[in-house]
């Protein structure tokens, strides 16, 4: 198939490997004139996973019409506060027949909408919503692009597109799962960045793997209390995009959020790390909308809101976990 992938960050040039290798016709889209020069003449991304050398049959283009001309799949692979504008752009250059994926992960600011959802919103008139998707799962570019075994959950809208985008991107080292809780999936993969942040200011302080274990463990529960109030699965939770991605993400090196994080820990600002960082690290843009969504739905959820007041307020990481371990007794499954 014709597939064009909106973004060339490590995420989509990682994806435009494992669908070239998989015999289809990639184009990506990328801002940058010299990224897009260097993948078409030195088969390397100079930004992103710059060590891989990418199959010949992934082209880049700068201008969106050119990336998407022909294409039967538009995969967006951008960072979740550009999607609708993006998303936008793209719009008129679609015939409305195209599958449409998205790779992002993120709750938007505002509207608490997830990127599907965005989509949904942006592309109404043209892209029909049962061919919209989503693919999730614990799967960092860098081993994705290495050709390590990797495991992802895709859910859609209408379970022919899902089972149609689970053939498009199964290969032997990428295996693809259905999901049919479109809505559960995406806010456990987005949530989990939150817990990651969490998790990377835990041993950037110094608390210990038992801090960390009961991070991600009570982390899984507030992701869940969100999600099932919200009308998901609670299985899904329990699923490759909940406990799977949670898991990769709070404990890999590979992590943006945790390195984000790890370096609040050590008393580093915000500001200073993000100044510095080429890629984003979608959980603090996400902590703000799923803090907001929380209060606007009386949902307690005491671990992001140590991890907000960390992030927005000053707090002190020390006074974070010393909150969390203060608060009133609580019932494990309850609460």
């Amino acid at each position: 198939m014709n597939i064009a992938i909106i973004g060339a960050g490590s995420w989509g040039t990682a994806l435009a490997l494992v669908l070239a290798d998989s015999g289809h016709s990639v184009r990506l889209w990328a801002r940058e004139p010299e990224v897009a020069l260097h993948i078409n003449e030195q088969h390397r991304n100079p930004s992103y996973l710059s060590d891989i050398v990418l199959p010949e049959g992934i082209a880049c283009y700068t201008t969106l019409d050119d990336a998407i001309h022909t294409s039967q799949v538009v995969l967006f692979a951008t960072p979740s506060h550009v999607l609708r504008e993006i998303a936008a752009r793209v719009k008129p250059l679609l015939t409305g027949s195209e599958l449409v994926v998205s790779v992002v992960k993120g709750i938007e600011n505002e509207t608490f909408f997830t990127m599907s959802q965005v989509l949904c919103d942006v592309l109404a008139g043209k892209t029909e919503k049962n061919n919209i998707g989503v693919l999730y799962g614990p799967s960092h570019a860098e081993e994705v692009a290495l050709r390590k075994p990797t495991a992802v959950v895709v859910a859609a809208y209408s379970p022919d597109t899902a089972v149609t985008v689970q053939a498009l991107f199964t290969s032997p080292m990428f295996r693809v799962y259905v999901n049919h809780d479109i809505l559960g999936v995406e806010v456990a993969g987005s949530i989990k960045n939150i817990m990651a942040i969490a998790s990377g200011i835990a041993h950037g302080a110094g608390m210990g793997d038992n801090a960390i274990a009961a991070l991600i463990t009570r982390g899984m529960q507030e992701m869940k209390r969100l999600g099932v109030q919200l009308g998901a699965s609670q299985d899904t939770f329990a699923g490759l995009s909940g406990i799977g991605d949670l898991v990769v993400t709070c404990t890999s090196e590979h992590s943006r959020n945790r390195y984000v994080g790890y370096r609040i820990g050590k008393g580093e600002s915000l500001a200073k790390i993000t100044a510095h960082m080429n890629q984003v690290a979608e959980g603090v843009k996400t902590t703000q909308s799923v803090y907001g969504w929380a209060q606007k739905l009386n949902i307690e959820m005491p671990i992001t809101e140590s991890v907000y007041a960390v992030l927005f307020e000053g707090l002190e990481p020390a006074e974070g976990v010393y909150r969390l371990m203060t608060r009133k007794q609580k019932d494990e499954v309850l609460f």
